[in-house]
Order: C-alpha cells, then structure tokens, then sequence
C-alpha cells in the first residue's frame, strides 16, 4: 500500500548499508539476471507513463540490485518506486533472459515493509485491519460482507447516495465508494455442497475447488458455474466451505511471514494428495498459488506438499483443455464477445490461448480481439485505490480498446479487472455491455443444452 498517488522521486544513492533481509539474502545470480537489453520498456504501463528509466522492470532491478549490494539504502523514495510497479508481470513475458522479476518483486516489497520506510499510523492502522485482521479471518470477512449486503439490499446504500451524503466521507473514501461491490445475497459455501459428484455415473477425476475472498462475496456464481462445469466434464468436486485467503495480497504487499502462514492453512485444509487438481478460477490468486514451492521452500514441515501442490494447481480455463472439455451442443445464441487477459493469469500463468479456445467453443458465439488485449486494466490488486492516476490512465486506455471491438460482453477472469471494467463502463454510461468470467458463459451453455 503507497501512501500516495504521486509519481515517486529517485532515490538517493549510499553507500555500505550492509546485507538486507530479503534483496541481500536471495540467490545472487537472480538479481544477475537481468541484461538492461530494454526489451521490457514498452510492456511495463509505469515507463511508458512517465519514460523514465527509474520507472521501468530494468530500472526498478537495478535499485533492488544496489540495495542487495549494500550501495543503496531503502529509502523512502526506493519504497514508493517498488510500489509505484503494478506488478502486472507483463515484463516477463517480453524478457529473453527469463528474469525472476515475481520474486525479486515481492523480496523488493518486503524489504519495504521491514525497513519501515513508509509507515505512517494511517497506513499502518489500514494494513493491520485489512491485511492481517480481515483478510485472515474468513469468517469475519463473510459478517462484514453480510452488513454491506443488507446495506445494499435494504437501499440504504441507495439513499445515501441520492442524498448525496458521500460529499460528507472523507476525500479518499468518497472517491472509492462508488466503486464498491454489489455483495451476493447467497455466498459460495451456500450455493455449493463440500462434495458434489460428477454428472456422469462413474467419476473421471476427483478435484479442488478454491473459491477465494473478494470472488466469495461478489462473485459467487463464478465458483458455482467453475462446479457445473468440472461436474459436466467427469470430475468429482470438493469445495471445502470456509476457505482461508491465499495470501496474494499479502505476498504482493511485503508481508512474506503472513502469505505463508495462509498458505500452510490451505495446504491443511486441501491435501493435495488426495486430489487429482486443484482449481483456481481467479487470475491474480491463481498465479500467487500456483508459486506455494517457491514460498515454503525453506519450511521443512511444508515444502514437499507445497510441491505436490504447486504441481497440481491449475486455472479452470488451463486444466479444462487440459482433459479435452465436451463442446457444449446448445442451440447457437448469437453474442458476441471480447476478451481481455487478468495480467497474473496470462504473463504469471502464461495461460492465454486457453479461454479463447473455450469461448469459441461456445454455440454462437463470435469473438472478436482487443487491441492490447494483455494489457494492465489499472486493477492490479489494490493498485486502483494507491495510485488512482496511474490506473484511472490505464482503464480509460482498456476501456476505449474495449468499447472500439463492438462487442456486448467483455470476458475476464479475475474478479479486480471484472470490477475495474464494470465500474468503468458504468462511469461512461454504458449500460448495455456486460462484463462476465468465461466460465459463467460456457456453464450457462452447457444449462442451455440441457434445457433443449
């Protein structure tokens, strides 16, 4: 979390600051990585905002390198720049050199976080109730999601903005209220069984369904239709009904130490021996979970599961085609369609041909490309409350390449870009176009078949 939208300043150089916790204790051929061949520049949203250098993956490595060599001090000004980065990870697909910018990226941040550079009470209050209060306790997280629907349903939320009583919240909380998330009246553990058996007789495969935080409250008809549809293709479907936060946004804003207490608490709760796959169907958490290798790597107890986990993680898109998913025979139900890519799910995944392949699957459907279709949409987590300019820039951007394929749907899969691109289709006006996960699409498909 930055505690400002502004355009960070260079940091300052110094000198013999000694080894540092993360940066300086990592495998040093990582940080070698990088060649400065530029080939990331025009990828990376933040260079070609501002073209500076210090703004760019090869800029941003070249500080953790100073850091790590003891030449660079984490500075204030060193904390803003790591946080300036979306993370998006577009730079990892462009880069030859195959540079580790996820963990040099989330080593950057948690030495952020441990030099205590950008602490403020403010900040500090926002991270100990958000990231380690809310965003750990499951249970707490559903009451609270409960007050805000019944805020919703009674139109008391409704009120309150014809009244215009938002110009009472503070500057921050005005700007971003707008943009909160019509809650779901029932959440996934209501709508699915912790054990569902496959459509057919005899189960193909048995798997794991992971139905997330913010997807549990807002988009709980995505983990519903991710069952309907691995129970349409032979896969006998375990959805264990309190599930803990994977931990990508903790990973994803320094607090290493709590990512992976979250990730042991999945481990536990889903042994991944037991189970054929386990299935993420959310880009960003998809990418942090299918990374539990790397992240228990040191914990003796953990890391020969967080292997086997590691290995049999995957997107719904990804291990559909992976067991040649059946076609839907619905009747064709002309739409038409544009796809734009979660970041973690195309360059963290590299999962990309995949929901194409399932949207033209679907009867009826034409699919037409975006232009920079795997470009940031200004989401990237949290990054569309830290950094409001940076990321109102780049969803206008998407929003205009969106708008310009003439589709009626836009197909995401990952529930911060789904938010980004409702809300700003409904800040344009736009009330025809819709936004849905490609799995939403095919599940209704395969209802539609079932119905004729």
């Amino acid at each position: 979390m930055s505690p400002t939208s502004a355009t960070p300043s260079a940091p300052s150089p110094a000198v013999d600051h000694g080894p540092t916790r993360h940066l300086g204790a990592m495998d040093y051929s990582v940080l070698q990585q990088c060649m400065h061949c530029g080939m990331c520049l025009p990828t990376c949203p933040t260079y070609v905002e501002t073209k500076k250098e210090r703004h760019s993956p090869r800029g941003r490595i070249a500080l953790m390198r100073a850091v790590a060599d003891g030449e660079l001090a984490v500075s204030k000004a060193f904390g803003e720049e790591m946080y300036y980065c979306l993370g998006c990870l577009a730079c990892t697909t462009a880069c030859p050199a195959g540079v580790d910018y996820p963990t040099l990226f989330e080593a950057a941040r948690a030495e952020v976080e441990d030099a205590k550079v950008l602490d403020s009470p403010k900040r500090n209050a926002i991270r100990a109730t958000v990231l380690r209060g809310l965003f750990t306790r499951p249970r707490l997280l559903r009451l609270v999601g409960r007050l805000l629907w019944i805020w919703q349903a009674s139109g008391g939320q409704t009120l309150f903005r014809r009244l215009r009583l938002t110009r009472l919240l503070p500057p921050n909380l005005r700007r971003l209220e707008p943009q909160t998330p019509t809650i779901r009246a029932r959440f996934s553990h209501q709508l699915i069984q912790p054990v569902e058996s496959s459509a057919n007789p005899k189960p193909l495969r048995r798997v794991a369904v992971l139905t997330g935080c913010v997807q549990d409250l807002a988009f709980s008809e995505i983990n519903r239709a991710t069952v309907d549809v691995l129970r349409a293709n032979g896969c006998e479907v375990h959805t264990p009904p309190v599930q803990p936060c994977c931990g990508s946004l903790h990973g994803h804003n320094g607090d290493l130490a709590t990512a992976r207490d979250l990730a042991r608490r999945q481990i536990d709760l889903i042994d991944p021996d037991r189970f054929d796959a386990i299935i993420s169907n959310a880009g960003g958490c998809g990418s942090h979970l299918r990374n539990y290798d790397h992240l228990l790597a040191a914990d003796d107890a953990y890391a020969a599961k967080a292997a086997t986990w590691s290995r049999k993680l995957r997107d719904i898109h990804e291990y559909l085609v992976e067991i040649n998913f059946r076609a839907p025979l619905a009747p064709p139900s002309p739409q038409t369609i544009t796809y734009h890519e979660s970041c973690h799910l195309c360059h963290g995944q590299k999962v990309s041909v995949q929901p194409r392949d399932i949207l033209r699957a679907i009867p009826g459907v034409e699919l037409r490309e975006c232009g920079e279709s795997s470009w940031c949409c200004g989401s990237a987590g949290i990054y569309n409350i830290t950094q409001p300019k940076t990321s109102g820039w780049l969803q206008d951007r998407k929003l205009d390449l969106l708008t310009a394929t003439g589709a009626d749907i836009v197909a995401t899969a990952n529930p911060g870009c789904h938010l980004q691109i409702a809300n700003g289709l409904q800040a344009q006006g736009d009330d025809h176009t819709t936004v849905e996960h490609p799995i939403v699409l095919l599940a209704r498909a395969y209802a539609a078949e079932a119905n004729d």
